[in-house]
């Protein structure tokens, strides 16, 4: 059927037409395969354009018929490339190589991050500035001389500059200093408008960052610090870091923060994700909904007149889409080294790129990428930063356009970012000496993490006759001694007043929830309103943790609110909502009873054909069977959907002399899982080899006197609860709790408790995803009827519950698993299409459960959500002795 493994696998490229990978297998490669001597860089990125519609495989392979090699595709790590020649194949590694393609792609995934080679970057990178200015030269013509040679180095090693020229050239500069002094000059002078530098063609690049052939001369060691440099790849490093560790590599203030934390790409989403894009993605939903409507009627119509309007129509719809996608304008009014900017520009060509392979698969004619630095706009005042933002968005989006084989950008290569300007973003003086708010560019949204700077220390870092100024210019609208930041905010907010800006989101201290601060926030609400917020979260400043809270407002249009991750009525200005779920307490009475499942981190669960081989073993030798090692698995799949058949080797708390007991299961976890975690950086995990990762000790001893157990996925659209045999597993991504009674299945699968998981968990960014569920903050802060463990069993309202429970069971298992059903039919039998339709009968068995809750808490059954979460509050709260 092609659905898994097949020759031929129809593609469409990102750029229009219809393509062919010659070999596909779901889940592990790619294939193209040349003639002999072929040029497979070209087969490389014909691969590129198709694994979009080819579920994105892990390797993409390219061969002739002397070589295989491979190109990883794992998201998050450096890439590698792997070359088995037919040679090779004679060899053990070399046979292992090729099995792997098939059977472990996994093999291939670097150990090594692009996070990793960012900071061994400018680790290096701050030896060269060191050893610079200890020779005296000016600090701001090192950063852009070291700017220059970053970009050199990532143009060399994603071929915008001839292969290895740059290297080479350092390499025989190390003999002869002034001659590289003197090549470097000539070089850049051509990168400034493009040429031949000797017998190589140059690209014209310029973009302001070579406007010269200014070079600094590099002694021996400086070129011996340089040739190390050069050695890294640089084709993998990672954007959204990029900027902030080479800003501390330049700054002597900041080096000694080199190996601190940083502001990380998974951070800056947390405030992009809601602020620029929800708006995007849920307009790209109800897009497809209508292309997908209208593609169903353009194909059933007879008329040919009428396919030609229904094409056009849906050709409009898509591409008004695209291009609100190409022109929607980003401003970060404290941009730094504009990470922010770039993880906003790589989240829009992302999502454009869906939007070009919709169109192919559509009908319409795809289109090569038109998002570009050209929409980012940024503010920023210190000098290194600035010229590193444009050097940051330059490398981000031209390394997105070769990992996406959408070729480099038009020359020059580097067009200049005057969009991002180099001034004080809150504190201009016009040509009669009088403060004047400065000209921002106007914009459709802006974010941004402006300076944390307490309001006790504004005249002190900033000097009295600065502090005047913005005093008498904010007047009336930020209180004096406000925090520095809060200035951002009331321009943003002024901004969206005067309609220039449709949503803002930006980051401040914890202190923007109180006091003066709190002000900048009611004028907010005032004039618009908060939509998203996160009140309080970890984050790095200059290498250490403070606590901020995240605050997304607009002009009142929003009408999703979300605090805290929560879907929320309102947010006040001091992010609260109505009911403030934050100050729930963690029960002990609640403690040990809800586990996480264990965690392999290793391939440890097998084929059902395996498990049955080794289940039919002998005795082993401490006279037991393998049984008590093989063990059905369930992931968070098989517990709404229907059982994958899988099993895994687990040897629980065994030491390795008494796993090894158990023979076959023993040799093929040491086969399979050794030379993974034998390698761990984790010394516990790497130790405890032939172990799940995380074991979970305390479920295990929860867990061995129970007749079955209940589970949960750790993420599920609908929380829904389910009895699990105790021979079964229940590994990460579920939930799993040590009762087997039916009132305690009861309370977890009712109204009351489901809506305290929702508005206790995490809501993962797409909607239909689900709530996360915890261990913690969801199942050890919800108050049951009675503590857990002194629930009276014989009171007439347990039994209720119990039994309400039971039946409820009975009736889903009924519609499960119905006698004389056909294969077809009963695969669409499963827990997530039956809470997906919600039948009557099943919503009435709920409420009936509802009722029993309801009254064991002897509360009335109409309360709204609401009045239902404040009164848990109060009772977890009493419960807490708070």
């Amino acid at each position: 059927t092609g659905d898994r493994f097949t020759f031929e696998a129809g593609a469409n490229k990102q750029g229009g037409g219809q393509g062919w990978a010659d070999v596909w297998k779901k889940g592990c490669f790619a294939w193209e395969y040349k003639g002999k001597h072929a040029d497979l860089t070209k087969a490389y990125q014909q691969l590129l354009l198709y694994r979009e519609s080819l579920q994105n495989p892990p390797l993409l392979v390219v061969s002739d018929i002397d070589q295989l090699v491979i190109h990883t595709n794992f998201t998050n790590t450096v890439k590698r490339v792997v070359t088995i020649t037919l040679d090779d194949l004679l060899t053990p590694l070399g046979m292992r190589q090729l099995r792997a393609i098939f059977y472990e792609p996994e093999a291939f995934r670097s150990p090594q991050t692009t996070e990793q080679v960012t900071l061994e970057a400018a680790r290096q990178f701050a030896r060269l500035a060191e050893h610079l200015r200890k020779r005296g030269e000016n600090p701001e013509r090192v950063a852009h001389f070291l700017i220059r040679l970053l970009f050199c180095l990532f143009a060399e090693d994603i071929d915008l500059l001839p292969k290895a020229l740059f290297s080479q050239l350092v390499d025989q500069g190390r003999r002869r200093s002034l001659a590289f002094t003197q090549q470097l000059v000539q070089l850049f002078n051509t990168m400034a408008t493009g040429g031949f530098f000797g017998r190589d063609e140059i690209l014209h690049f310029n973009g302001g960052l070579f406007d010269s052939g200014d070079v600094l001369e590099l002694d021996r060691d400086g070129l011996d610090i340089l040739h190390g440099v050069a050695l890294l790849d640089w084709a993998n490093i990672e954007p959204s870091i990029l900027g902030t560790l080479f800003s501390r590599s330049l700054d002597p203030d900041k080096r000694a923060q080199l190996g601190a934390h940083y502001t990380s790409k998974e951070d800056i989403l947390l405030i992009v994700e809601p602020v620029l894009m929800a708006p995007l993605r849920r307009r790209w939903a109800a897009v497809q909904l209508e292309a997908s409507a209208l593609v169903q009627r353009r194909d059933a119509a007879k008329e040919r007149a009428a396919r030609t309007r229904l094409q056009n129509t849906l050709e409009r719809l898509v591409m008004d889409f695209a291009n609100q996608v190409a022109t929607i304008r980003v401003l970060d009014p404290a941009c730094g080294s504009g990470n922010f900017l770039y993880v906003a520009l790589k989240l829009l060509l992302d999502l454009e790129k869906e939007v070009i392979h919709f169109c192919g698969v559509v009908g319409l004619q795809p289109f090569f990428a038109q998002v570009s630095p050209r929409q980012l706009y940024g503010i920023e005042l210190d000098a290194y930063a600035h010229e590193l933002a444009q050097a940051t968005v330059w490398i981000g989006y031209i390394q997105w356009l070769n990992d996406n084989g959408q070729g480099r950008p038009s020359e020059p290569i580097l067009k200049l970012l005057d969009n991002i300007k180099h001034m004080d973003a809150i504190l201009a003086i016009d040509a009669d000496g009088k403060p004047v708010e400065p000209v921002w560019p106007e914009a459709e949204v802006v974010i941004g993490n402006p300076p944390f700077l307490g309001g006790n220390k504004v005249r002190q870092e900033l000097g009295s006759h600065y502090v005047d100024n913005l005093f008498a210019l904010y007047s009336g609208r930020v209180p004096a001694f406000a925090d520095l930041v809060c200035y951002w905010f009331e321009r943003a907010r002024a901004f969206i007043e005067g309609a220039k800006v449709n949503r803002v989101g930006l980051l401040a201290t914890q202190g923007i929830r109180g006091g003066a601060n709190r002000k900048v926030l009611e004028r907010i609400k005032q004039t618009g309103n908060i939509f998203w917020a996160q009140s309080d979260r970890n984050w790095y400043l200059d290498g250490a943790t403070v606590h901020v809270s995240m605050v997304g407002f607009d002009n009142g249009s929003e009408t999703i609110y979300m605090l805290d991750d929560q879907a929320v009525l309102k947010i006040n200005s001091d992010l609260t909502t109505a009911v403030d779920l934050t100050t729930a307490v963690e029960l002990k009475e609640n403690k040990g009873i809800c586990f996480m499942g264990p965690s392999p981190k290793a391939p440890f669960d097998i084929e059902e054909n395996i498990a049955a081989q080794m289940l039919k073993a002998p005795v082993n030798i401490n006279g037991r069977l393998n049984s008590d090692v093989v063990r059905p698995v369930a992931s968070a799949v098989d517990l709404v959907q229907h059982s994958r058949g899988k099993w895994s080797i687990d040897f629980g708390l065994l030491s390795q002399e008494e796993a090894s007991l158990y023979e076959e299961p023993f040799e093929y976890v040491k086969k399979y899982v050794y030379p993974i975690r034998s390698t761990n950086r984790r010394a516990a995990y790497a130790v405890k080899w032939w172990q799940y990762a995380e074991a979970r000790p305390g479920m295990r001893s929860a867990l061995k006197s129970k007749q079955r157990y209940i589970a949960t996925p750790g993420v599920s659209k609908h929380r829904i609860f389910v009895w699990v045999k105790p021979e079964v597993l229940c590994n990460q991504g579920t939930l799993v709790f040590a009762r087997d009674d039916n009132y305690f299945f009861g309370i977890l699968q009712s109204k009351l408790h489901e809506l305290w998981a929702r508005s206790t968990g995490t809501q993962l960014r797409e909607e239909e995803s689900g709530f996360r569920y915890t261990p913690t903050t969801t199942f050890e802060t919800f108050p049951f009827p009675w503590p857990p463990g002194q629930e009276p069993v014989d009171d007439a309202r347990v039994q209720a519950i119990a039994q309400a429970a039971q039946a409820l069971v009975a009736k889903r298992d009924a519609w499960l698993n119905p006698p004389d059903l056909s294969e077809k039919e009963w695969q669409k039998r499963t827990l997530t299409n039956l809470y997906n339709a919600r039948p009557t009968w099943l919503d009435l068995a709920h409420k009936q459960l509802d009722a029993a809750v309801f009254a064991a808490y002897d509360w009335p059954v109409a309360l709204v959500d609401e009045e239902i979460l404040a009164r848990l509050l109060a009772l977890n709260l009493e419960r807490a002795g708070q």
